[in-house]
Parts: structure tokens; sequence; C-alpha cells
């Protein structure tokens, strides 16, 4: 258990707090009942009142941007970096907090190679890796609940295996057959700083396919099902193409498995409730009629939840496997603060009870 304040409360900072999930993390946590946000870094805009970058916290705080060289010891600092601005430093992060719960993908994968393989470029600090957990709760509750080091998630990584985890866990999927995965996100996923790609006369009305092989969440998405414990699948691949579609936020992932001969739609409904049964912010979307029969992005907006669905093929047997959240918290901000509520001990759902709107 982290060492409580005087109020009871604990003590988080976040590095990198002017960032899209740096922004939705500190609004998140401004409302938990068990943290006092201690400080939050930008160095552009070190001095600033933080509602000046995040709008629609004013009123909300009074708390302004520092530089990262003004952080004072806390008890569970989140780093919100750009991609490899964590590695580099985390020896130093250490020296700041008990506890880290790193946003980047600078710790989510086990394997230093991958890193070679996936970003390009040797991790400086491999002898880490195995220290972090991977912060997906659905899948390492347990390895979270207690642990220092939580990373990041992906959130084209956490819509993909949320979609697919109880078709491979239940042993449905046809282990000769290999996993595709298509994914349709919002420009919010591009970050905060703007570029060709995201400047708004080339970015509005598009669908773009910006990524059709070699995104880097595939890695993330083998590394999960090299977790499933039935061997067959131990040569399973997963392919994964990535499209830009004319929202701000929001992840959809659309996933194609074939599954064993004889496989059922019963079978199906009873492997997603057996595997989501319980869990506070999954919820399966299969209905027979309406227009939200199926998992929609747009009423997640702002929420922790995941919505999966699938549908069955029975003339392939091919499973439509699909899943829909907000790219910016249960793809980010959320999990990293379902993951923090757990490595201190709170109900994993505390501060995350926001429901959606409907209309948007």
């Amino acid at each position: 258990m982290t060492e409580a304040r005087s109020n009871g409360n604990i003590s988080v900072s976040i590095l990198g707090a002017s960032g899209y999930a740096g922004g939705e993390l500190l609004r998140l946590l401004l409302d938990h009942p068990f943290v006092d946000v201690a400080q939050v870094t930008s160095e552009r805009n070190a001095g600033s009142f933080v509602h000046f970058t995040h709008p629609n916290l004013r009123g909300r705080t009074k708390l302004k941007f520092v530089s990262a060289s003004e952080l004072a010891p806390c008890d569970l600092l989140v780093v919100g970096l750009p991609h490899g601005g964590a590695m580099g430093r985390i020896a130093e992060f250490t020296e700041l907090a008990g506890r880290i719960v790193d946003m980047s993908a600078d710790f989510r994968l086990q394997d230093p190679q991958a890193y070679v393989d996936w970003y390009g470029k040797e991790h400086t600090a491999p002898d880490w890796l195995g220290r972090f957990v991977y912060g997906l709760p659905e899948l390492f509750r347990e390895k979270i609940r207690g642990a220092r080091y939580v990373s990041g998630v992906g959130c084209n990584a956490t819509a993909s295996t949320l979609a697919v985890w109880p078709l491979f866990s239940a042993g449905l999927a046809d282990p000769q057959r290999d996993l595709i995965c298509e994914v349709k996100v919002g420009s919010s996923e591009g970050g905060n700083r703007s570029g060709d790609a995201t400047h708004h006369p080339e970015r509005a009305r598009a669908m773009r396919s910006f990524a059709p092989t070699g995104h880097r969440h595939t890695a993330e998405l083998l590394q999960a099902l090299a977790q499933v414990d039935v061997d067959d699948y131990a040569g399973v691949d997963a392919h994964m193409s990535a499209t830009a579609v004319d929202n701000v936020r929001g992840v959809l992932a659309t996933a194609h498995v074939f599954v064993k001969e004889g496989v059922s739609e019963r079978d199906l409904w009873r492997a997603y409730r057996q595997t989501y049964r319980g869990e506070p912010f999954v919820r399966i979307v299969k209905e027979k009629t309406g227009i939200y029969r199926y998992p929609e992005p747009k009423i997640l907006t702002g929420t922790n939840y995941a919505d999966v669905g699938f549908e069955l093929d029975e003339r392939t047997g091919r499973v439509v496997a699909l899943c829909a959240i907000d790219n910016l918290v249960k793809g980010a901000a959320g999990s990293a603060l379902q993951s923090i509520n757990l490595m201190c001990g709170w109900e994993e759902s505390t501060g995350l009870g926001f429901s959606g709107l409907h209309p948007i």
C-alpha cells in the first residue's frame, strides 16, 4: 500500500500533463477521492494555468504547469512523455516516486528485440522491461495489484485485444489461421502536436489508411496472445491495419478470426460472457435490432468502457469481433487510473464512473 498523507490521500504528479492523455488523467484525478494532484509538468507551458491548455478544467483547479526540473518527490508519478522520453530517465524518476505508471510505449514490450523490430531503435533501459507490468487490467489484474511499476497500453492494442481475447482464451480460434484486425481511429490519437497529416484541411473529412501494415501496436497484440494458455496458438500471427476517420476521439477495432469447425453462436456467447463476467468496464453489445446493436465509439466519449461484440458467419466460420473505446480514456488515461486503483488497493472503478452522453 502506498504511504498516505495526513488527509488519507496519496500525492500524484503527472510528468507531461499538457498532452491529451495527460489532460484526461488530470480531469479524472481531480475527482478522485483518495488522490491529491501535487504537480503537473509542461516545458512549453511552465508557469501558465492548466486551464489555458485544458479549457475544460477552468474553475476545477488552480494548478499551474511547472518544469520537470521542479518536480518534488510524490507517492506516485505518472509519466506522459512522448515515446522514448521515459526509458532514458527511468532511474531519475524512481528517485521521485516509489510507484510509477508510464503511459508511453517505452515499457510495454517485454522483449528488447521487439523495440528494434517495431520501433526501429534499441531500448536504452532493457533491464527495466521485466520490472513493468503491462497495464491492461482485464488480462493482468493480479499482477497490477500492488505493483510498483505499470506500463501504459496502446489504444489500438487495447481495442484489438479485448475484441478477440475470449475467442483465443476459450480455445475457439482456428490455430491454422492468422488474426486480421482493422482499427479506425480519431485524430486525437495523433497527439496535440500538429503536422501535415493532422492539419485540419488535410485531416477533415478524411478516411485515410495510414498504417496498412506494420502498426506498432501489433507487437502488443502478439504479446498478449502469447499469454493464452493453449499450446495450439504458439504459431498464430496477427496483422493490424489502421485507418484515420473524421472523428476526434474513438477507436473501433474490427477483427476477423476464423474459428474451429463446429463452433456455434452459443459457444461464442459463452466465451464472451465467461471472459468478461464481472469486468467493471467491459460490456457485451450484441442486439438483434437498433442502430446501436454493435459497439459504437461515439457513445463512449469520455468513458472508461470498452464495448465488445461479435458476429458469426456460419458459412465460412469467420467471426467478426468488435471493440469500441475512447482512445484517450480506456485507451490511455482511464486504464492508467484503473491500474493506479489496483496498485493502491482501492476499488478498481474509483473515479471512473462516468457513463457517457447520448445524444452527442
